[in-house]
């Protein structure tokens, strides 16, 4: 009996489908899994058992992206908000004669929010390897929708006094806190639904996300800007972009409820169920030990990527338009424009850089990236202090399409560094560990590089500094591009490509078995 069963399952494709909370329901037979909806798909349990390869579906797909994306969308949007109206809010809640030390108080506010990133990440990671990243993902959006929300309703220093500038850093903390589970989770997420050989390609809509985002609220800052008079701005118009937090938590929040769980995580918790219960409780209390120590040298690689990544990304999109008012005295309007053009540039290329790493490799894309900032940093701040406006455009060009290479690589990079079992876990912690020492404190950190200095090439230099540390994380990584992500079977997008997959799984160990 058992030996015709294993005979009949070598002749279907194993598969796995999304599973929903609760009981996991059947995939079906090869035909039903491909033509049929979830609901007429008949039940094969011999098909499902084997776990081997992995047909996803195309419509949950479209759905994991769309809902992780504006997620990420939501969190930046706040983010550049917060970095485009940072001399307004300034004025708000640091009230001081020195206009630098209002801009240092005010990206100190932004930096705190970083500091308990890192708490966020053990709290949320380990929580969404054990009870699902849907769930964990569902939680993070409410955190950030409520405090990006709380920001707009905080009375101004004049009001209250120093109680304004507390509960401004209270809804940051609520902020970073709900931030350390969202980009391990929402990276993780879109990596564990998409197909081996377009992790790249979808992987890059998260980050699309974060760009549109940075686009939402830098159009909306500039549009104030300009129709709104100084007093105004400063009196109640600096509320409107966090206000509008509240409408989009609704929506993000009802597309993640729809989610289900991804198969690989589906996967993992089937196998975890024929395991014995105190072998589980032995698992869960070394987990974050494992997640940490366990994978020391994919965590230290993560650490490396991020950095590059991150501290290019804050300084072009978070600390530039600062740098452009305050350092350089330009006109605050040009310069969000210029700023909001560059991303609206880099929209348009990110999807087919995606596309790109999944053809060439991870590697390769990332490694320009890094060896672009490495030579173009200074030349292309010089021309930013030109001060026209073209100079200005062509040196934030540059560097916008260099930051592509990281933007569109690392959504899929990052969660391949790690096994299914500790991937939001191991991810979060590694991220937001070099988030907030590394990208958060970016533009606090060459600010006050300046204000010691003098030198206002500091942006260039910090950018070079980071690029060799992410050239050195580079040439150690392996390469991920179409191959599994690790504790995890093959992901295709249909039988033709499962079938080849299982006999290139079976080819080896039927070399072997034949020598």
């Amino acid at each position: 009996m058992q030996s015709s069963k294993r005979a009949q399952a070598s002749e279907h494709v194993p598969t796995q489908s999304p599973v929903a909370q609760g009981p996991r329901k059947p995939v079906g037979n090869r035909a039903d899994a491909v033509s049929g909806p979830p609901a007429e798909r008949k039940p094969d349990p011999e098909v499902q058992s084997s776990g081997e390869v992995t047909v996803v579906d195309p419509v949950m797909v479209k759905r994991a992206v769309s809902a992780a994306a504006l997620g990420n969308a939501m969190e930046w949007f706040d983010f550049g908000v917060y970095s485009y109206i940072a001399v307004t809010l300034g004025h708000v809640f640091f009230p001081s004669g020195n206009p630098t030390a209002q801009l240092l108080s005010t990206f100190g506010a932004f930096a705190a929010a970083f500091l308990v990133r890192p708490i966020g990440g053990m709290v949320f990671g380990p929580l969404g390897d054990r009870i699902g990243r849907q769930k964990i993902l569902a939680i993070t959006m409410i955190m950030m929708a409520v405090g990006t929300f709380a920001i707009g309703l905080i009375p101004s220093y004049a009001s209250i006094g120093v109680g304004a500038p507390i509960l401004l850093l209270v809804a940051r903390l609520v902020q970073g806190f709900s931030t350390g589970g969202e980009y391990g989770g929402a990276s993780t997420f879109i990596a564990e639904y998409a197909p081996d050989k377009k992790r790249g390609f979808l992987g890059s809509w998260l980050e699309f996300g974060t760009l549109a985002g940075y686009v939402g609220g830098a159009g909306l800052v500039t549009l104030m800007t300009a129709l709104l008079s100084t007093e105004d701005l400063n009196s109640w118009g600096w509320r409107i972009p966090f206000l509008v937090a509240g409408p989009m938590g609704i929506i993000g929040l009802y597309l993640r409820m729809r989610l289900e769980e991804t198969p690989a995580f589906a996967q993992l918790e089937k196998e975890a169920r024929t395991k014995e219960k105190d072998r589980r409780e032995a698992e869960k209390r070394i987990g974050i030990r494992e997640m940490i120590f366990g994978q020391w040298r994919s965590m230290l690689l993560c650490i490396g990527l991020v950095l590059v990544f991150n501290v290019t990304d804050y300084m072009l999109l978070s600390y530039m338009p600062s740098y452009l008012t305050s350092e350089l005295k330009y006109d605050e309007t040009h310069g969000l424009l210029v700023v909001l053009g560059v991303m609206v540039l880099m929209m348009g290329v990110q999807p087919f850089a995606g596309r790109l790493s999944d053809r060439f490799g991870r590697r390769p894309v990332i490694a320009a990236g890094c060896l672009g900032f490495l030579v173009l940093s200074v030349p292309a701040l010089l021309l930013i202090r030109q001060g026209s406006l073209l100079a200005i455009a062509l040196g934030m060009a540059a560097l916008g399409l260099l930051l592509v290479a990281f933007t569109s690589t690392m959504p899929a990079t990052l969660p391949a560094l790690f096994p299914t079992r500790v991937r939001y876990g191991s991810l979060s912690i590694g991220f937001n560990v070099s988030v907030s020492l590394f990208g958060g404190t970016t533009p606090l950190v060459v600010t006050a590089l300046i204000g010691a200095t003098g030198n206002k090439m500091m942006p260039a230099y910090y950018m070079m500094a980071a690029a060799v540390i992410g050239g050195i994380a580079v040439l150690l990584m392996s390469e991920s591009a179409g191959k599994p992500l690790p504790g995890s079977p093959p992901a295709v997008e249909n039988e033709a490509e499962a079938r080849d997959a299982v006999r290139a799984a079976r080819r080896p160990a039927t070399a072997a078995s034949t020598a």
